[in-house]
């Protein structure tokens, strides 16, 4: 569970401070860097779901390491997305994680399912 600010900041403010550090830079610096930003991003919403069982964090961990594909593709020169392709991938990923966000929790409230840490009898 992010329980305050520096555990938000070193889960998800660091890899988007790092994504959007090296948006100046060129490839292999910059898809590297944001290929380990979404693959940390998206494995600390996947732990985040297992432990507290927060609903937008079941969908968006997915998305995010999901989103490694397209900036792969385009980071190595197999996918072109034009000269605005990490701009398109960055309001994707921005665009995407958010409305993620609010939409699972809307749907389905702000926990999908009861987190173990709450319910010691339930097994891992």
């Amino acid at each position: 569970m992010v329980a305050g600010g520096v555990t938000f900041a070193l889960h998800w403010g660091l890899p988007v401070a790092a994504m959007l550090g090296v948006i100046p830079l060129q490839h292999p610096t910059k898809t590297w860097v944001w290929l380990a930003a979404l693959v940390w991003m998206g494995l600390a919403c996947l732990r985040n779901a297992r432990r507290c069982a927060r609903t937008h964090c079941y969908f968006t961990g997915p998305f995010f390491l999901a989103m490694t594909i397209p900036a792969s593709l385009h980071g190595f020169g197999i996918w072109s997305l034009g000269d605005d392709g990490w701009r398109w991938l960055g309001m994707a990923i921005g665009i995407g994680g958010g409305g993620i966000w609010c939409v699972t929790e809307k749907l389905w409230g702000r926990y999908l399912a009861e987190a173990p840490e709450r319910n010691p009898r339930r097994s891992n």
